[in-house]
C-alpha cells in the first residue's frame, strides 16, 4: 500500500501533468487584435481579483478569530451598525464596477471587429494607403471555404496571410450556424447564413496556429479545424503561386458538391474561383434558377408589386436541387430579374454587398 507522503506527492504532481499539454495561446497570441484582448482580460482580472482576494482571506481571518475556542476574541451581540465598514463595503465595489464599466467602454469600441485597424501593433500604425487583405469565409457543413478574391484563388480548411498586413474577413455560412475563430489572431465571431458578418486583423508573427469552429454545428462539429499561416509576403506570394499551379478550378457545380456534408476533409487548393461565388452564396442563389435575395429584397422595396420588369423570368426547381433541399415538389417561382445588361437574368453578381 502507498504511504500516505506518496499519495500527497501524487496529488501535487497531477495537475502539473494534466497542464502539461494545455497551450495557452490566449495568454500569449501572436495576433495584435488577440494581444489587446488578452491585456483587456487580465485587466477585467485584475480589478475584479481587488475584490475578491481581500473577502476571501477576510472569510479565513473571521473565521479563525471568532472561533468558539477563541475565548479572548471581543463579544458584542448588541452591535449593528460601523459608517466606517459600510463606506468600505459599498465604495470599493463602487469604484471596482466605474473602472471596469470604462475599460469596457473604450474596449468595446477600439477592438469592434467591424472596425477597420488603425495599427499593426503597439507603436506601429498602418502605413497610409495600405490595402487589406480580403478573405471571404464561407463555413460548410464541416469544412471551412476561404476564398481570396484578390489573389482569384481558394482553399478548404487551409488559411494563410502576410505578416504585419491588415486582413478582413468577410463570413457567412451555408446552411447552420458556426463561430470562427483562431485563438491567435483575434475572437470569435459568427458565421450565419444568409448574414455576413466582419473581422478586421492583423498577424505579427509567423508561423502556423489553430483555427476552429466555436460554436456546436452537428455531427462532425469536432473535426471542423484549419490551419492558419502566417508567413512573411515573399512566402505568402509562393503560397499563392503553389494554390495557382497545382489547384483546380472552383465554380458553381463544384461549391454544390462541396457543400454537401462531410467530415475531416484534407486541405484543397483551387486555383481559380468562379466570379461572384461568395456573392452567391451569401444570397442563396448558387444555383442559375435561383433568385437572389437581394434581388427578393428589391422586390420587397418596391412594395411586391408582380409587375416590376423581369419578373416574368420564372422557373422551377430542379430534381437535383429539390433532393438537396429535401423538397416533394416542384413550386413555380421568380428565377430572377432581367436587366438590359443581363436579359436572362442568371450572369452573376459583379461585386460582393454586404447585407
Amino acid at each position: 500500500m502507498p504511504s500516505l507522503q506518496t499519495l500527497r506527492r501524487l496529488l501535487l504532481v497531477a495537475p502539473a501533468v494534466l497542464l502539461a499539454g494545455c497551450n495557452a495561446v490566449l495568454l500569449s497570441p501572436s495576433g495584435d487584435v488577440a494581444l489587446q484582448q488578452r491585456d483587456l482580460i487580465i485587466v477585467s482580472t485584475v480589478l475584479m481579483l481587488i475584490i475578491i482576494v481581500p473577502v476571501i482571506a477576510l472569510i479565513f481571518i473571521f473565521a479563525w478569530k471568532y472561533r468558539k475556542a477563541n475565548t479572548e476574541a471581543r463579544y458584542e451581540p448588541d452591535w449593528d451598525h460601523s459608517t466606517l465598514l459600510e463606506l468600505l463595503i459599498w465604495a470599493a465595489p463602487l469604484l471596482i464596477i466605474i473602472a471596469l464599466g470604462a475599460v469596457t467602454w473604450i474596449s468595446t469600441h477600439t477592438l469592434d471587429p467591424y472596425r477597420p485597424l488603425d495599427r499593426l501593433q503597439a507603436g506601429r500604425s498602418v502605413p497610409e494607403g495600405t490595402k487589406p487583405l480580403v478573405v471571404e469565409v464561407v463555413a460548410l457543413d464541416w469544412k471551412w471555404l476561404f476564398i481570396y478574391p484578390e489573389q482569384g484563388i481558394a482553399t478548404v480548411n487551409e488559411l494563410a496571410a502576410p505578416v504585419d498586413r491588415p486582413i478582413h474577413f468577410k463570413i457567412t455560412a451555408s446552411s447552420v450556424m458556426n463561430s470562427f475563430f483562431i485563438p491567435a489572431l483575434a475572437g470569435q465571431i459568427y458565421a450565419m447564413p444568409s448574414m455576413q458578418t466582419q473581422l478586421h486583423a492583423v498577424i505579427n508573427k509567423p508561423g502556423e496556429y489553430e483555427g476552429m469552429s466555436a460554436n456546436y454545428s452537428g455531427a462532425g462539429f469536432s473535426g471542423m479545424r484549419f490551419k492558419f499561416h502566417g508567413y512573411a509576403p515573399a512566402d505568402f506570394d509562393r503560397w499563392v503561386q503553389t494554390a495557382k499551379s497545382e489547384g483546380k478550378q472552383l465554380d458553381r457545380d463544384g461549391y454544390l458538391l462541396l457543400e454537401k456534408p462531410s467530415e475531416r476533409e484534407p486541405v484543397r487548393r483551387y486555383a481559380t474561383v468562379d466570379a461572384g461565388l461568395y456573392d452567391a452564396v451569401l444570397n442563396r442563389c448558387v444555383e442559375a434558377n435561383r433568385m437572389c435575395m437581394k434581388d427578393m429584397m428589391a422586390i420587397d422595396a418596391s412594395g411586391g408589386i408582380g409587375g416590376v420588369a423581369g419578373t416574368h423570368n420564372r422557373a422551377s426547381i430542379d430534381a437535383a436541387t429539390r433532393e438537396r433541399l429535401g423538397l416533394d415538389k416542384s413550386k413555380v417561382y421568380v428565377g430572377a430579374l432581367c436587366t438590359p445588361t443581363d436579359p436572362t437574368g442568371i450572369l452573376p453578381a459583379p461585386t460582393s454587398q454586404p447585407l
